[in-house]
């Protein structure tokens, strides 16, 4: 079996166990693995090096659109564009039959822009950036749409359980103004790295001052506190665009430990990347008192 075809079926498995946890009202678990499988699809439509034509690409691109309108739809449940799974499902055949589909596509949907969001480690393949101090920042049209955040709502409560709400208040940058379309990306991992959770993007964050990006924005922890392995931690990565390089870089990132789960105010440090899930080499990104603010509200069911 050529490495292309082991790739579609992949593709394929993911897309069928997206669709299923969508039809059996799993909703938390299919946004993941439609947001998944879209990246997926993302990446081999950016990739150089790419095993499928620019008009297989094209299309592959057009899936990943309608993954992420899907997964939309799953979000905001007030939406009037909702786009429906049966709708969703009309595509599995073009992705199974990716290298002979040759019709127009259902949709008119445009492939998501090149607008590249790297995975741990990929950027440091790249050139470096460090500080970009001077980048020349175009017209709003030059770039691609915003990401517009894939907060999920908090789960139902269970007796005897605690959620967790963390509320990303600010962040300190030295070059604070000069971030373009900064969010943060919050995920929760066990002490080798491994997620817990759905990974969640916040929308971008519009106010900027001084040197402090102001998200005030509420992630909801997609676990019950007590629920969490012990070594775990959350994780919250600083990302803006870089019009440059045409990528979403990894600027920062902080963590909290299980320790420090308690309601109220929190200010963590901040960490150099690339991001180090498995918490062995930590550098601090300045010797400045620059720091993430939280603040944490526990909901326990008694």
């Amino acid at each position: 079996m050529s490495e292309v075809h082991k790739t579609v079926q992949k593709w394929h498995a993911s897309f069928r166990k997206g669709t299923d946890f969508d039809s059996w009202g799993q909703l938390v678990e299919a946004i993941d693995e439609y947001q998944i499988l879209a990246r997926q699809l993302q990446k081999e439509v950016q990739s150089t090096s790419s095993d499928f034509t620019e008009e297989q690409k094209k299309t592959l691109g057009k899936i990943a659109t309608c993954l992420e309108m899907r997964s939309a739809s799953l979000q905001n449940t007030q939406t009037k564009d909702e786009f429906k799974l049966e709708e969703l499902k009309k595509v599995e055949s073009i992705l199974q039959n990716i290298q002979t589909y040759n019709k127009e596509f259902p949709f008119d949907v445009q492939p998501v822009p090149s607008r590249k969001i790297l995975a741990p480690g990929e950027e440091e393949n790249l050139e470096l950036e460090e500080e970009d101090a001077g980048a020349v920042v175009g017209s709003a049209e030059a770039f691609a749409p915003r990401p517009t955040g894939t907060l999920l709502p908090r789960l139902p409560s269970e007796p005897g359980m605690s959620l967790l709400t963390l509320r990303i208040e600010k962040i300190g940058l030295k070059d604070a103004g000069q971030c373009i379309d900064p969010y943060m990306t919050v995920s929760v991992k066990d002490c080798n790295g491994v997620d817990l959770n759905p990974v969640q993007d916040t929308p971008v964050a519009t106010k900027k001052e001084d040197t402090y990006i102001h998200f005030s924005v509420d992630v909801e922890v997609q676990r019950h506190v007590e629920k969490l392995p012990k070594g775990a931690a959350i994780f919250f990565e600083f990302k803006h665009y870089k019009p440059k390089k045409r990528f979403t870089s990894t600027k920062c990132f902080a963590f909290m430990e299980m320790d420090e789960i308690k309601p109220g105010p929190i200010v963590i440090e901040l960490y150099k990347k690339p991001t180090d899930f498995k918490r062995k080499k930590l550098q601090l990104l300045t010797k400045k008192p620059l720091y993430l603010h939280l603040h944490q509200t526990l909901h326990k069911d008694t």
